[in-house]
């Protein structure tokens, strides 16, 4: 199964959760019912296993990074150099600003606090905006500069890594993007509430993968 594939179902267990737990009965009226607590349960360790498939995935990419920094280290310092630290600053103080946002959206919501949810759901899913058109940035500056993936190893590895990442972060605003339409829609109160926490929780591991990322490529190189 391809991260597509899996992508896919965390979305699809987002919008439409009751579809993804087995009915626990079927009651006279011919409709089946769910017991929350199996579904709150199901979709927070589904959330858990992907969550370690993609530390798996980029613990790939930090492994070629060490083997590769300590074979080539003039490279990689000279390619660490010429990244722009200020903007990848920033970008690391907007995804941690956003990781906070989501958590409050999270605590809102069990406190029936609807308002503040779209309020903190809103906010993240800018930050996620603003981070995606900082990057875009970054990368038109580095192929204007004839820097390609292929150009040598560190941006190989450079452009592999933020990319995945990057894609993440797209896949986290259609995250967001669903579950602020819902609350719209009156689908979540304190008593329905999993499908924010499990997003809250992939839009965290977002964040800490670029937490990681940060100092490698753009500090120590």
């Amino acid at each position: 199964m391809g991260i597509y594939d899996i992508t896919t179902k965390i979305i699809k267990s987002i919008a439409y959760p009751s579809e993804m737990v087995p009915p626990i009965a079927e009651e006279d009226d011919g409709h089946h019912h769910f017991d929350p607590e199996t579904e709150h349960s199901s979709m927070k360790l589904g959330m858990w296993l992907f969550l370690a498939t993609e530390l798996l995935l980029f613990g790939g990419l930090f492994a070629a990074y060490a083997i590769y920094r300590a074979k080539y280290p003039e490279m990689f310092m000279d390619g660490s150099k010429s990244l722009d630290v200020v903007l990848g600053t920033v970008n690391t103080v907007i995804l941690i600003f956003s990781s906070l946002t989501v958590a409050i959206a999270v605590k809102a919501i069990q406190e029936n606090r609807i308002k503040l949810v779209k309020i903190m759901l809103w906010i993240t899913i800018v930050c996620a905006a603003i981070f995606a058109v900082n990057k875009y940035f970054e990368y038109s500056y580095k192929f204007g500069k004839g820097i390609f993936p292929g150009t040598d190893i560190f941006y190989s590895i450079y452009f592999a890594a933020t990319g995945v990442h990057m894609l993440h972060v797209f896949i986290g605003m259609a995250v967001l993007g669903v579950l602020l339409n819902k609350v719209y829609k009156g689908k979540y109160s304190k008593d329905n509430f999993t499908a924010i926490e499990v997003g809250g929780l992939y839009w965290h591991l977002v964040d800490l993968i670029w937490i990681y990322l940060f100092p490698l490529l753009y500090l120590v190189g």
